[in-house]
Parts: structure tokens; C-alpha cells; sequence
């Protein structure tokens, strides 16, 4: 966004200066969204969580969960903080009713 301010150079000096001053925008923080591995989950619903609620192809699906398996936890998507917040909730919720105790969480990148 800029902002003209006009200043004159001189009273007997009939041009005026304008500067800009521009101000800079932050962009909002970014989170990223976990899943963590469980012992009780089965893999086809962890699967299915992620071609749902995250819009992967079943092969990247299958992979992050092979990651999850593996290393207990993997990275499943980076959003804005409401994003994220509503796919944890989504998931989370999504999980409870299929009586999986599947743990879904966000941090700050």
C-alpha cells in the first residue's frame, strides 16, 4: 500500500516534492499439520484420512503414511493458522467417529 505525502521545498519555491513511503505487509504465520503414528490405527484409514481431508493422490497418501509408520510422526501439510486448525479438528473429529485414536496436531513453522 503506498501513501502520497506531499511536503513543499520552499515557500519562494513553487514545486512540491512528493515522496512515497510504502508500507510492508507481513504475511500470516504458517503451520504445519502432523500426523503421529499409534500402535491401534490401521494404515488403509490413515490412507484415507489423507486423500480426504488433505487432497492426495493415493500413492502420496501411501507414502506419508509409510512415513508416519516409520518415523512416528510426518508433515502433511503447511496452512495458515485457521486452515490448519480446522483440518487438526477435521481429522481429529473424523478419527472419534471410526474409533481410531489417530492424533493429529499443528505447529508453527
Amino acid at each position: 500500500m503506498t501513501t502520497p505525502i506531499h511536503l513543499m521545498a520552499g515557500e519562494d519555491d513553487e514545486s512540491g516534492v512528493i515522496l512515497e513511503t510504502r508500507t510492508r505487509t507481513r504475511r500470516p504465520p504458517l503451520y504445519k499439520v502432523l500426523l503421529l503414528n499409534d500402535d491401534y490405527t490401521p494404515m488403509e484409514f490413515v490412507v484415507h484420512v489423507l486423500e480426504r481431508f488433505f487432497g492426495m493422490s493415493h500413492a502420496q497418501a501411501f507414502e506419508i503414511m509409510l512415513t508416519v509408520h516409520k518415523k512416528g510422526v510426518a508433515v502433511v501439510g503447511v496452512f495458515s493458522h485457521e486452515i490448519a486448525e480446522t483440518k487438526v479438528a477435521q481429522v481429529m473429529d473424523f478419527a472419534r467417529r471410526h474409533q481410531h485414536p489417530l492424533q493429529c496436531t499443528m505447529e508453527k513453522e
